[in-house]
């Protein structure tokens, strides 16, 4: 059984019912949701022209491997109504895997850890109050230690 931790925004229609329907069917795919964090309103980043987003942290349970976790991620995105559109644009729902286990990759569709994360308080912050004590595994830094750092900036 694995560990994982998953980042869930959304900034398009009911912000809040599609980051919890997004947990909603994680579960009834047999992931188990340990813990959740709050919801974070949070100003987009990349294209900063869009609706303000939602943001929250989930960790999870998992005996996927993490390019099926990855292909359970876009299945459920889809089924939600996000359209591929502008990179870093308005969507109905976002679910990234931010840190599995401790472990590395390094592939054209799959970066783990979340190679942005670090550099993102919408993904920082939640994962903060869920798992302050995690190690980044490239940055070798807690979650806690990325907050107090990236906020002192």
């Amino acid at each position: 059984m694995s560990t994982a931790y998953i980042g869930i925004g959304s900034n398009l229609g009911n912000r809040e019912e599609n980051c919890f329907h997004a947990i909603e069917l994680l579960e009834k795919k047999g992931i188990k949701i340990k813990k959740k964090s709050s919801l974070y309103e949070t100003e987009p980043w990349g294209i900063k022209q869009q609706p303000i987003f939602l943001n929250m942290a989930v960790e999870i349970e998992t005996e996927l491997e993490p390019d099926k976790l990855l292909r359970l991620l876009k299945d459920i995105e889809k089924k939600l109504g996000r359209k591929n559109t502008l990179k870093w644009g308005p969507r109905i729902i976002d679910l990234d895997i931010l840190i599995f286990d401790d472990i590395i990759l390094n592939k054209k569709d799959l970066k783990i850890p979340h190679p942005l994360m670090h550099k993102r308080g919408f993904v920082l912050k939640p994962l903060n109050e869920i798992a302050p004590k995690i190690n980044h595994p490239l940055l070798n830094r807690s979650i806690a230690e990325l907050v107090q750092q990236f906020y002192r900036k």
